[in-house]
């Protein structure tokens, strides 16, 4: 962690330390604060974009565990998202099992997919470990589509609110105070585990693997544990989006939502804690602000061709993946970074 000067680690207690300084109390405070807040003075409308935001970041954390840290490149973060929002959407509306049941569930479940794909990581890496996940997306969405007994097929499948203790979560402001919640508790889940032992071996694998194994880094275990962690977050990712959403079909995890993802960890900064919030943020800002434009445009250029406004979001998409390779391959927690280091050092810059 980057420290303002004259602050030393003098045990190995301080050094793990998330938060310091009194500055990181003040804005971790400040944080939860304008949080936990927002539902007093914003928008259903609003609410529900932070919402979304919430569930992408979770997603976005597993992935980032898997391809920022462990280096084990997967295009099929949707499909995981979807085992997730599927197992429980049966488990509540079709077995009357809690919310809180579903949800655990609903990770474990995903895990297990990701072991059972992440397997070929054993044996391939790179290219040929990105064609097993995208067959893991088609798979994925084939059998939601054809069981049409359990998931409802093409129709698609009721989802009920969530519910804790009896409290439904029915309003925008309180399914955002739930997802918000979940979503801090995976944050903090991920930067630790990146930060532990687990985090090393995963650091290690993705910069050298052969290197790793000779130092004793059992290559098979850590590569299938970061799948199945990966996945676990996106399966809970997707129990929250099947209880916001309150209706699932197949249509709401296409490969384009998984490269979606990718964009978001590499416009957020790889193998960084505060990218996937960063990355998420962004594009889904990105995309709202696309969907406003949109509409303007057709009615300012009525001569525009067929069609045209509704790739105005995947081109943007693109042209904003080009510009961060070139000008930024290493992120918004990159910028970030420099922006602190800025912060401090401004004092004495004369």
């Amino acid at each position: 962690m980057d420290l303002p000067c004259g602050t030393r680690n003098y045990d190995y207690a301080a050094d793990m330390a998330v938060l310091r300084t009194k500055t990181h109390w003040a804005l971790f405070i400040g944080l939860l604060v304008v949080v936990f807040t927002s539902p007093l003075y914003l928008s259903n409308y609003w609410l529900g974009v932070a919402n979304l935001i919430g569930i992408t970041i979770i997603a976005v954390a597993g992935l980032n565990l898997l391809i920022g840290y462990c280096g084990q490149l997967s295009i099929g973060h949707a499909g995981f998202m979807a085992v997730g929002a599927y197992t429980t959407a049966i488990l509540t509306s079709k077995l009357g099992l809690p919310f809180l049941v579903g949800l655990v569930c609903s990770g474990f479940s995903a895990g297990i997919m990701g072991l059972v794909f992440g397997l070929p990581s054993v044996r391939v890496k790179g290219f040929y470990l990105a064609i097993t996940t995208i067959a893991a997306q088609f798979i994925i969405i084939w059998i939601i589509n054809h069981w049409t007994s359990v998931t409802g097929g093409f129709v698609g499948l009721s989802v009920p609110y969530a519910s804790i203790g009896g409290f439904a979560f029915e309003s925008e402001a309180e399914q955002f105070y739930l997802i918000m919640t979940v979503t801090a508790v995976c944050i903090f889940f991920a930067k630790n585990l990146a930060r532990g032992r687990v985090g090393r071996a995963f650091i290690a694998i993705r910069d050298n693997d052969l290197a790793a194994e000779v130092m004793g880094i059992n290559l098979t275990y850590y590569k299938l544990l970061a799948f199945f962690i990966g996945c676990f977050l996106a399966g809970i990712a997707g129990a929250l989006f099947a209880h916001w959403t309150g209706f699932l079909n197949a249509e709401n995890f296409t490969l384009s939502d998984s490269i979606l993802y990718i964009g978001m960890v590499i416009i957020g900064g790889l193998g960084t804690a505060i990218g996937p919030i960063l990355g998420a943020t962004l594009i889904r800002l990105l995309q709202q602000g696309i969907m406003y434009i949109s509409p303007v445009l057709e009615s300012a250029f009525p001569t525009l061709p067929a069609g045209f406004t509704s790739g105005i979001g995947p081109m943007v998409f693109g042209l904003v993946i080009i510009l961060f390779l070139i000008l930024e391959p290493r992120g918004l927690a990159h910028r970030w970074a420099l922006f602190k280091a800025a912060y401090r050092l401004w004092p004495f810059s004369y």
